[in-house]
This record gives structure tokens, C-alpha cells and sequence, in this order.
């Protein structure tokens, strides 16, 4: 399918620890590039801590700073972008919704209009001014990815991009809502028993607990970060497609499985 090339484009982050830490740099700089209005904003409740130094994307001058503002504030300011971030872990249906909801864009560095994600006119939607939303799933909770799912449902139209991993294996899945329907099913429909499984908010779980559960490698974050994620994120929004539907990876047998969307037959000339 193929995505618009000239609509403003807002990007919600959820996450920005081990997968989202390496997606920052390299998605402000796609979106620094584009010949078009871009928005970046980070969702992230968490602090950074000593444990985080090893594999995550901190130095120690980060220690005890959020982790969201940490990376807006970074690379933002390198690139001269707006700094958007949320300091708080997103867990709530209501904070989502308002999260991914298409803004409204007026620009100077842009043609001389008001760029609006949904002008009402006589019950009528101008979709040429839509803007175009991307969330992207960073996170290690699958209770946070069932919240997506609502979310996604929910949505008229919604690029949905998740990534998940372990030690040496995960995945990233795209999912795509468009015109009230889904087009290409999120994480939850490749994968529906992560909607049955049961666990808890960041914000639920101890410190205790959460430095005892984090089995992921420096290895795993960055195979699914800049690799994946960001080339579905690059071919959508330079080149109006993504054929990668899914994209499975394993670090110990350095393997990537992509499952591409089926092309249409060409007739025989």
C-alpha cells in the first residue's frame, strides 16, 4: 500500500530505555531531513540509573534525569528541532488517544496555510490535510502493548509500529489503520496471546523487581532499533511504502526474517 508523501507527520514514542534510546538519534535526523512538517515527542516515566549505563543510550552525566527528556533534549537541540517529550509512562486509554490524535500545524518554513489533521466542513473530512501518525512501541511490557492495541482499534487511521525483544530474539511488527479499518494487523493480531498475557504498568512494578527483570542485550536493543524500526519508519515516509509487515531477528545466529506484503500479479504483456 502506499502512504502520502505531503502530509505533516507526527511521530509518538513510547519508551525510551533500550530499543527506544538507539531509535532517537537516528529518527531526528529522518525527520530533521523531510521536506515536510515532522514532530517528535518521547513518552517515557522512567529515570536513568547506574544499571541503564551498560546497554542503554546514557552516559553517566544522564544519571537521575528522565530518560524521555534526556534524549529530546539531546538530539533536538543538535538539530535544531522542537523538543517534545512526555515525562511519564503513558497507561491510560484517554492519555493515548489525546497522544495520537492528529494535530494542527501553521509553519513559516512551510507554504503560507494552516495544515490541519481534520478540517470539518459540512460533515466533510479534507484528507488532503491530514497530518500522518506514527506510534512506535519501545516498550517491555506487554500490558502497555494491549493499551496500543485499544488504541489502535480505535483509531481512524494509524501507522503502528512495535518492537519487542529478549535476550537474542524479537520482533517488530507494522500495523496499519486507514479510513476506520485495519489494512495490516498490529502486534496483537500477528501475535494474540501477547493480549492474553498478564502483567503489569512500569509503574506497577518495584525497583526490586525491575532490576531483576531485564534480560535484554545491547545486542538484541540495537538489531531491533535502527534496523528494523527505522528502515519501516525511512521507506514509509521517503519512499510512501513499507512492504515489511513483520520482521523477525535473532542475534545468536545474526538472522533477520522479514514477512513482506503480497504484490499484486502483473499481467502478462
Amino acid at each position: 500500500m502506499r502512504f502520502p508523501m505531503d502530509r505533516p507527520v507526527k511521530v509518538v514514542m513510547l519508551g525510551a530505555g533500550g530499543t527506544g534510546g538507539y531509535v532517537a538519534p537516528y529518527l531526528f535526523r529522518l525527520l530533521h531531513m523531510l521536506d515536510r512538517p515532522a514532530r517528535f515527542i518521547i513518552c517515557d516515566g522512567d529515570l536513568v540509573e547506574a544499571k541503564n549505563l551498560d546497554r542503554q543510550n546514557f552516559v553517566e552525566a544522564d544519571l537521575g534525569e528522565n530518560k524521555a527528556r534526556v534524549l529530546s533534549e539531546r538530539y533536538s537541540a543538535v538539530l535544531g528541532m522542537e523538543t517534545e517529550y512526555v515525562p511519564n509512562f503513558i497507561e491510560t486509554l484517554p492519555e493515548l488517544m489525546t497522544l495520537i490524535e492528529p494535530g494542527e500545524w501553521e509553519t513559516d518554513g512551510y507554504p503560507r496555510r494552516k495544515v490541519r489533521e481534520m478540517v470539518l466542513l459540512l460533515g466533510c473530512v479534507d484528507k488532503r490535510t491530514k497530518e500522518m501518525v506514527l506510534l512506535l512501541g519501545c516498550v517491555d511490557n506487554n500490558k502497555t502493548r494491549q493499551l496500543c492495541h485499544q488504541a489502535f482499534h480505535q483509531s481512524e487511521e494509524l501507522i503502528y509500529i512495535d518492537s519487542g525483544n529478549g535476550s537474542y530474539t524479537g520482533q517488530v511488527v507494522c500495523g496499519v489503520r486507514k479510513n476506520g479499518r485495519t489494512v495490516r494487523k498490529p502486534i496483537g493480531g500477528v501475535h494474540p496471546e501477547m493480549l492474553k498475557i498478564t502483567d503489569r504498568f512500569p509503574s506497577e512494578v518495584s525497583c526490586a523487581e525491575a532490576a531483576q527483570a531485564d534480560p535484554q542485550s545491547i545486542v538484541a536493543n540495537v538489531t531491533a532499533a535502527p534496523t528494523a524500526i527505522l528502515t519501516m519508519v525511512y521507506n514509509i515516509l521517503t519512499h510512501g511504502e513499507n512492504l515489511a509487515l513483520q520482521t523477525d531477528f535473532s542475534t545468536r545466529t545474526i538472522r533477520m526474517q522479514t514477512v513482506l506484503e503480497k504484490q499484486p500479479r502483473r499481467k502478462a504483456a
